[in-house]
């Protein structure tokens, strides 16, 4: 990434104020399991359990659909995203299935409240 990105699930950022709202940004990703996550979760739910071959995908999958929203942020001029949230579903049922990430929030401009200044320290 270019450069860092506040990104928080609150509404506000402590010690910021909000100067320009730049709209909603998402990262959208539909993912299937791979043939060896398959299988091995089919294998798991047989005997109950945690199911690790579906979790690892399940993270793969926020993860990317987070970097698409923060890289939408970005393009708009943003310097933060505020009030962050995930949201999933099921596009195709059975065991070939696949799951949709929806990653979504504001992409908004912020400033620090108080302007640091040379020797100044906090506190």
């Amino acid at each position: 990434m270019p450069q860092p990105l506040f990104v928080t699930t609150t509404f506000t950022i402590e010690g910021y104020a909000i100067r320009e709202y730049k709209g909603l940004v998402r990262g959208i990703v539909v993912r299937s399991p791979t043939l060896v996550q398959g299988f091995l979760g089919s294998l798991k739910q047989l005997v109950g359990g945690r199911i690790g071959a579906y979790t690892e995908m399940c993270e793969q999958t926020r993860e990317a659909a987070y970097n698409q929203m923060v890289e939408h942020a970005l393009l708009l001029g943003a310097n933060a995203i505020v009030g962050t949230r995930y949201d999933g579903s099921d596009v195709a049922s059975g065991s070939g299935g696949a799951t949709e990430v929806l990653c979504y929030g504001t992409a908004v401009v912020v400033e620090p409240l108080r302007p640091e200044r040379p020797g100044y320290l906090p506190g």
